[in-house]
């Protein structure tokens, strides 16, 4: 089980027909279940898998739900639990680190009034910590809504990023 947010969820009929799409698009092929997982995520308006949705795709390729789990776990871009419209993921890679990823989270946090694991006030931003997502070469990185930010060294760099998402 995963929290009451999501144990709750019910799918409705039309998330259900646009699921059905996804899994037409991925030709009902269980080794794209990262892509369905992605494209079935981004149809829920918190960034995440419910408990229901699993099992429904489950069902539907049919795989065990086991797998799903593994997926949903183990990729730092598909959540179980419910996010803001706008997830930030922070990458915390070494080279990252080495390039001053800190004073960037820092400047998140101050800029957004939150920590990670936390949401905005108006359900904007939520901050996530994530091991590397490949942005070496632009480090220190975040991800936000699956689109890379790099070089975000300054204050100023990042509030201008922010502001995209407004």
């Amino acid at each position: 089980m995963l929290n009451a947010d999501a144990q709750d969820f019910v799918i409705s009929p039309e998330l259900a027909a646009k699921i059905d799409d996804v899994l037409e698009k991925h030709d009902h092929d269980f080794t794209q279940i990262v892509g369905v997982l992605l494209d079935t995520q981004d149809l829920i308006e918190n960034n995440y898998i419910p408990e229901t949705v699993a099992f429904y795709i489950a069902q539907k390729l049919p795989i065990p739900v086991s797998v799903i789990y593994d997926c949903l776990t183990f990729y730092s871009a598909l959540s179980i639990r419910p996010r803001a419209k706008h997830p930030i993921q922070v990458c915390r890679s070494i080279v990252c680190h080495i390039n001053d990823s800190d004073k960037t989270y820092e400047y998140l946090k101050e800029l957004l009034g939150i920590d990670f694991g936390e949401t905005t006030y108006d359900g904007r931003f939520t901050l996530e910590a994530v091991p590397c997502f490949g942005a070496c070469d632009v480090a220190p990185a975040v991800r936000i809504d699956g689109v890379v930010y790099g070089h975000l060294d300054t204050k100023e760099k990042i509030a201008e990023v922010l502001r995209q998402f407004t």
